[in-house]
């Protein structure tokens, strides 16, 4: 299939566009030469330019008026507007031949946002720091989106350039250079990638083709067409762009954002078709890749093999762990948080993944949810802190301003010996204390003044206590939200970071850890739900067994059965507490081994 965009090739370069709503494209370069290219079948138009060079700066014209950059530019360094640079993927010498990637359950992700990860915010300026990742136990870098968005500051929520990795990050040689450095360390990296919507600043492909329909909506407006006239095309931009990543840029996977709003009812939905492209290219070259969902469905279809109904996707993010241990902690009520009181919430997504399983939603107002009990533990990727539900906030705050000590490291416990895929947000290791906030860049001053007004309302309408928050748009609102890695040296900072580095050793070493026997896991809470028990085993083999107080108040420990010998203390001095074993201090936990 031929490749969309601009193909470099010795002597010139073959541009090709779908553009089925033009009556005529040309090619302006370096502002001079100009080619007016051939329609093909499907709306197709593509022509050759010789003599152009690798780096040239073209734009397509449009019916002999709108000029406009590709749709699928693989670079825009003057931004979204601007024009587009021919790249020769080509040029780069990988050196990481020898990386085989990591199978699902191996997977421990680092989710990053590439601007606030340092000062410099570039793809280059991570690489300093995976040593530091790999020594904690890190296995996949989970990059928030890198599409060419508005502005040099944004989430990546809001990219229009699909194909073109961020300017101001580095471009497409910066990428490039971090996914080998990774790979030369023994990290896999994923793209959060985004398809349920594009940014409407610079946003341009109507013009081209029917990529949008009003027969579906979105939180952000009209839906992609993925199942109505056209859609054939607007597919093909979807699947080649995983293909792109996989190919170009040996990217190891990818997080498709909010999958629940992607509407398709074609006979292969485009979530399998997009899952089968980016396979089929992995296996093209010998390499594997993994394709994980985000959903606020609880949908088991998403992780079923096609054979049995599914959509056929690797994983998928469980919002449950999260919002129960959440409301657990802090006592939060506002927004989902109010479907999370009592019931075995908790106790429920660690054992079985989802909790709600097609019970009724008091947020939602309908039933919500599937049956997860049967389904494997890689299925399910589960986090304490994520973009998301810190970002989401009003004022940004981690969970460690927001609970003791104490319940940080007791929170931490419950996500590693929980039988899923744990996800660590960038600093949560170390405790990082600045806020994540929402954050953009918009050029044009009246949408990010609506941008301001809408997050405001949508924050006032979760129900937050106090939903005043900074202007997403002024640049203090992104610079607070830089990390500050010096932090990790304080003691209580390097006691947490020493806490996260054992569990992840844990997980690696020990045979009831992990993903894997889920279906053994067992979890209980005493009468009064303040005490909770997580038991992990391997079949006729070795048992653990993971008592946590989920209170701040002294709790009775009781252990029966065999002789038990603690494993691991999260109250021990190593990792910033006081070395109490018993009774059960303010939100210790405790994780036992049997003695054999």
């Amino acid at each position: 299939m031929t490749a969309l965009g601009a193909s470099f090739l010795p002597g010139g370069v073959t541009f090709r566009v779908w553009a089925p709503r033009c009556r005529s494209v040309d090619v302006i370069v370096d502002g001079r030469a100009v080619e007016t290219l051939a329609e093909r079948e499907g709306g197709l138009f593509e022509g050759r330019l010789e003599g152009v060079a690798e780096a040239a700066r073209y734009k397509f014209r449009l019916d002999g008026t709108r000029y406009r950059p590709d749709p699928a530019s693989r670079f825009q360094p003057e931004g979204i507007h601007g024009p587009s640079v021919v790249v020769d993927p080509s040029r780069f010498v990988w050196t990481d031949g020898e990386f085989a990637g990591h199978a699902p359950g191996e997977l421990v992700f680092y989710e990053l946002h590439v601007g606030a990860f340092t000062p410099a915010g570039t793809f280059e300026a991570i690489i300093p720091h995976l040593a530091r990742l790999v020594d904690l136990g890190i296995t996949a870098l989970q990059l928030m989106p890198i599409a060419e968005f508005p502005g040099s500051r944004n989430w990546g929520y809001d990219g229009v350039h699909l194909f073109a990795p961020h300017s101001t990050y580095g471009g497409h040689r910066g990428l490039r250079r971090l996914v080998d450095a990774c790979h030369a360390r023994g990290l896999s990296v994923f793209l959060d990638v985004v398809y349920n919507h594009l940014g409407p600043e610079g946003n341009y492909l109507a013009e081209y083709g029917p990529y949008f329909t009003d027969r579906h909506t979105t939180p952000w407006g009209e839906a992609v067409n993925y199942d109505g006239p056209g859609s054939e095309g607007v597919r093909r931009h979807v699947t080649d762009n995983g293909r792109m990543w996989v190919s170009e840029f040996h990217i190891d996977g990818f997080r498709l954002d909010a999958v629940h709003a992607i509407h398709d009812t074609s006979p292969v939905h485009i979530l399998t078709e997009f899952a089968d492209a980016v396979r089929g290219e992995a296996a093209r070259v010998g390499r594997r890749v993994h394709v994980v969902a985000e959903s606020h469905d609880n949908d088991r279809r998403l992780v079923l093999p096609t054979s049995e109904g599914g959509l056929g996707l690797d994983a998928v993010w469980s919002d449950d762990f999260h919002h129960a241990l959440h409301r657990t902690l802090t006592g939060e009520t506002a927004g989902y948080y109010r479907d999370f009181a009592g019931d075995g919430h908790l106790a429920r997504a660690i054992a079985e993944g989802f909790s709600f399983h097609g019970v009724p939603s008091e947020y939602w107002g309908r039933p919500r949810g599937t049956p997860s009990a049967d389904l494997p533990g890689d299925r399910f990727v589960i986090s304490l802190q994520n973009h998301d539900q810190v970002g989401n906030r009003p004022q940004g705050e981690r969970l460690g301003v927001l609970v003791p000590f104490e319940a940080v490291k007791l929170a931490a416990g419950l996500l590693f010996v929980a039988p899923a895929v744990p996800l660590i947000f960038m600093g949560e290791e170390y405790g990082e204390t600045a806020r994540f906030q929402y954050f953009t860049s918009f050029l044009d001053r009246d949408l990010a003044e609506a941008v301001r007004r809408g997050r405001a309302e949508d924050l006032a309408r979760f129900g937050w206590r106090n939903s005043v928050s900074s202007d997403p748009n002024a640049p203090n609102t992104f610079v607070s939200s830089r990390l500050n890695h010096s932090l990790a040296g304080a003691p209580r900072h390097r006691g947490l970071r020493e806490y996260y580095k054992h569990w992840l050793m844990l997980r690696r070493t020990h045979p009831a850890l992990g993903t894997g026997g889920k279906e053994l896991t067992r979890v209980t809470t005493d009468a009064a739900g303040a005490v909770l028990t997580v038991i992990r085993a391997v079949p006729g083999g070795d048992e653990l067994r993971l008592v946590a107080n989920l209170t701040p108040k002294t709790q009775v420990l009781t252990i029966e059965g065999p002789a038990w010998r603690v494993l691991l203390d999260s109250d021990a001095e190593l990792f910033g507490g006081t070395g109490t074993v018993e009774p059960l201090a303010p939100y210790q936990c405790l994780l036992y081994e049997a003695r054999r």
